[in-house]
This record gives structure tokens, C-alpha cells and sequence, in this order.
């Protein structure tokens, strides 16, 4: 597909940023901008499958009563009246979540906000609806048997990746600036990177959770957003606490904005293209990548090819992911178990063939990478890798044709290692293949770093074009 043209941007490309001035200025209202994303997601969304669920009157009830805030001179809230997107793994009032399966019976209360949810309503973003999920957010791409295949905005015959591909696609098509995303492998970042977007996975605890998933502390909540700054502002918010979540960290004393455009002069940056694992890139993507590290370079980091010196943990991902889905279904009668996604069923049986044993062994892995990690960043400040190695592929797959694994770990070695280890970790866009395809950055840094992550992401960001895909 054709990117966008600066001068075709409509109200719908506004990033949030962008919306709160022009509500403040009295140029624009939440009715107006609400208006727009419902309207790009009538245009848009038939074939990228984003949404599983729009409800247009309570996104425009919310907007109305922006609407008079603003005009009163009294918004409320850091979001008040931009729309919003939440993805169909949190809990939602009003809304069922149905996290893709086909098991949970959408009749029932839904009384509760999960924290993320609860600081985004608090804060009176506008929520125009759910985005879509592999069934029970378990793998790499997003597809599943209640919400069928979701697709990539550039080329909807590939997958949008996941599992926050919703969330994702819907961002890079203005249907809604700001969305909210888990990770607990790479499922902000990898649809990030496929889709041209930015997506944060913050230090473990920085953002609140609940409830507790059945991956442990694998699983974070994160930001996805058109630009560095639209993510910063979110994670203030994000960040702020909630007492269901005995893990969180405290919250932050200052604002993540604060010193976003420091700059990265003196920062030393490692790059590695395979994180030592020997695994194939794609020469657009590694031609991309190297090009960033010049970036900074110019930039006036100090920038070194190194590898961090760890080997690739995936055998004891599967382990602590595995057992974690097996966990999450075991509940399920053997007739809802036939109703669930054939991979999900298969990795669950396999979660139940772990020991007590093995799985303390993969969580003592999980340590000394995460040992193995901290030493690393007393050298070097940040690392950049590929967010993933390969383009966006066909649609309604797992892994790529031709593929000699099974698993969607398979293809996605740069993120699920900072899952285990917890350190921030973010995707930025860094070009497009010869095809067309955007290329993500991903810049990790040592766990409660998230500041200078977000430092480093923003000044590469000022350097490059936002690229946008073509829009009907």
C-alpha cells in the first residue's frame, strides 16, 4: 500500500498530543475527533479486522461530556477526550472480554476495569471500543476462532502480528491514537514493529496488572502509540498505582516527558544483529538496523557492535509459557477445550508434561540471563536489536511458509529474552523493506531505565519521516 501524504492527514491522523492542543486552543473538540475515529473505523476496519467490539454511543456520550469540559476551560484528566483503544484481554466495564475464545460466555456482569483501564477511564480518555486477540493472547499473531485473522494495515495479506495486532493495525490506521496492549513475549513490540508503530514494554510492575495472568511475571501491560511523546504521556498514566497488583512498582516521582528531548550525546550504545543467537535477518532489516546505529552515532552516542554474551533462552520460555497456558485453561471441561484454538490445545497439553522441577529450572535460566543482562548495562547503556528479524508475513499463519518450527518463538528471538529478564524494552519505526513493509527498532535498556529508553527512542524518532499507510 502507498503512504499517506502530509498534506492528507485529516483529523483521524492527529496523534493525541496533536488533539489535546487543539482542544485547548478551541480548534477542534473531543466530539469532533471521536466523530473522525469512528469514522475511519467504519472506512478501515473491514479489512484489517481490528475491532472486535465498537460502541459508538457510549465513545460518543464520553465525548460530549469532554466536549463541555473543554469548553468550560476545566478538562479533567492527561487523555480527556482522546479516543482510545482497549484491547480485548482487560477487563472492561460495560464490555465483555472474551479474550478470543470462544469458551467465556459474554452473558455475565462485567463490572470491573482492569488497572490499566481504570487510570485511562480516570483520566477520561474516550473508549471507542476492543481490539482483537489470538485466544488468549498466546502467540506472535493475531487470529483466533471468535475473531478470525487480523491483517496488516500496509498489506492486509499479511498478519498484523500479535497478539496485540488489533491494537496495532488500529493505531496505524487512525482508528484511535492511543491503544492499550500485553506483552508477555514480544506481543506489543512484534505488531509493532509489522505495523510502523511505536509500543512500549515497560520494567515489569511499572504499569499495575489484574488480574494476575496465568504467564506470572512474563506478562506486562504497554502503551501503543503513533510517536515516542504519545507513549511517554501514557505511561505517566499507566504507571499510576493500584492496589490489586502486589507486584507493581512504586510510581514514578517525576513525569516521563520530563528530559524526553535530552538527546543521546555520551550515552554508549551497544548493537547486535543477532543477539549472538546466529539467527538469520533479513537484509532489509539488517541494512535498516545498522542504519539506525548510525543515527546515533551521528547523534553523538557512542555506539559499538557487541553481542551481550547470552545464549537463546526459548526451550525455557516454553517452559514458563507453556505451563502458563495450561494454566489459564484449567478450568475448561473437555468439550470447551475442543472449542479452543488447536495451537493454544496443543501447547497447553505440552504445558502439562512440565515438572515442578523444570519449571524452577527455567526460572533459574530466567535469572542468570537476567544477571547476565545487568552486567551487560554496566557497560553499555542501551542495546538495539531488530525488534524482529523478518517482515510482516501471510496472514492466518503462526509462521512463515516454508518454516522447519512450529512456534511462533521460532521467528521472535529479540523479544521474549527481555520478558524474562523485565527490562524496558520499545519498538520504533526504522523504514520500510523494498516491499514496502515497515521495519521495527527495538531498544532495550537495563531494568527501571524506562526514562532513557524513551529518551533514546524519541530522538531517533525526530531524525525519520512518520510513514503512514495509504487509508480509504
Amino acid at each position: 500500500m502507498a503512504n499517506t501524504h502530509p498534506a492528507e492527514r485529516t483529523v483521524a491522523d492527529l496523534t493525541a498530543t496533536e488533539l489535546l492542543a487543539a482542544y485547548a486552543a478551541g480548534e477542534l473538540s473531543p466530539v469532533e475527533a471521536t466523530e473522525a475515529a469512528l469514522r475511519r473505523i467504519a472506512d478501515a476496519d473491514p479489512a484489517v479486522n481490528a475491532y472486535c467490539l465498537v460502541d459508538a454511543d457510549r465513545a460518543m456520550d464520553q465525548a460530549r461530556a469532554s466536549e463541555k469540559r473543554w469548553h468550560r476551560g476545566e478538562p479533567a484528566g492527561r487523555l480527556d477526550g482522546v479516543p482510545t483503544s482497549i484491547k480485548d484481554i482487560f477487563l472492561t466495564e460495560h464490555w465483555p472480554t472474551l479474550r478470543g475464545s470462544r469458551t467465556i460466555d459474554p452473558h455475565q456482569q462485567w463490572t470491573a476495569d482492569a488497572p490499566a483501564v481504570a487510570r485511562l477511564r480516570e483520566h477520561n480518555a474516550v473508549f471507542v471500543g476492543k481490539t482483537t486477540t489470538p485466544e488468549l493472547a498466546w502467540k506472535g499473531v493475531t487470529d483466533s476462532p471468535l475473531q478470525g485473522v487480523t491483517r496488516n494495515p500496509w498489506d492486509p495479506t499479511r498478519t498484523a502480528g500479535g497478539s496485540s495486532g488489533g491494537a496495532a493495525a488500529a493505531v496505524a490506521l487512525g482508528m484511535a491514537p492511543l491503544a492499550i496492549g500485553t506483552d508477555g513475549g514480544g506481543s506489543v513490540r512484534i505488531p509493532a514493529a509489522f505495523c510502523g508503530i511505536v509500543a512500549l514494554k515497560a520494567t515489569y510492575g511499572r504499569i499495575p496488572h489484574y488480574p494476575a495472568s496465568p504467564y506470572g511475571t512474563l506478562a506486562h501491560a504497554g502503551p501503543m502509540t503513533g510517536t515516542v511523546t504519545e507513549t511517554a504521556l501514557m505511561l505517566d498514566v499507566l504507571s499510576e498505582p493500584d492496589s490489586r497488583d502486589w507486584s507493581a512498582l512504586e510510581p514514578p516521582t517525576t513525569s516521563f516527558l520530563d528530559g524526553l528531548d535530552a538527546g543521546v550525546r555520551g550515552l554508549r550504545i551497544a548493537i547486535s544483529l543477532d543477539l549472538g543467537f546466529d539467527t538469520p535477518v533479513d537484509p532489509d532489516v539488517a541494512r535498516a538496523i545498522t542504519a539506525a546505529a548510525r543515527v546515533f552515532e551521528e547523534l553523538g552516542a557512542v555506539v559499538e557492535q557487541v553481542d551481550p554474551g547470552i545464549t537463546d533462552p526459548v526451550e525455557d520460555f516454553h517452559v514458563l509459557w507453556f505451563a502458563g497456558a495450561a494454566k489459564s485453561v484449567e478450568h475448561l471441561t473437555a468439550e470447551q477445550r475442543e472449542l479452543l484454538d488447536p495451537g493454544l490445545h496443543e501447547i497447553c497439553r505440552q504445558g502439562l508434561t512440565y515438572s515442578a522441577q523444570d519449571y524452577l529450572e527455567a526460572t533459574n535460566t530466567r535469572m542468570l540471563l537476567g544477571q547476565r543482562m545487568g552486567a551487560f548495562h554496566q557497560t553499555y547503556d542501551l542495546l538495539l536489536t531488530p525488534t524482529v528479524p523478518i517482515p510482516a508475513f501471510e496472514a492466518g499463519l503462526e509462521v512463515p511458509p516454508g518454516s522447519p518450527q512450529p512456534r511462533w518463538t521460532s521467528w521472535t528471538p529479540f523479544t521474549y529474552p527481555f520478558n524474562m529478564t523485565q527490562q524496558p524494552a520499545i519498538s520504533v519505526p526504522c523504514g520500510n523493506t523494498t516491499d514496502g513493509l515497515p521495519i521495527g527498532l527495538q531498544i532495550v535498556g537495563p531494568r527501571h531505565a524506562d526514562a532513557k529508553v524513551l529518551r533514546a527512542a524519541r530522538a531517533y524518532e525526530q531524525t525519520q519521516p512518520r510513514l503512514r499507510p495509504h487509508t480509504p
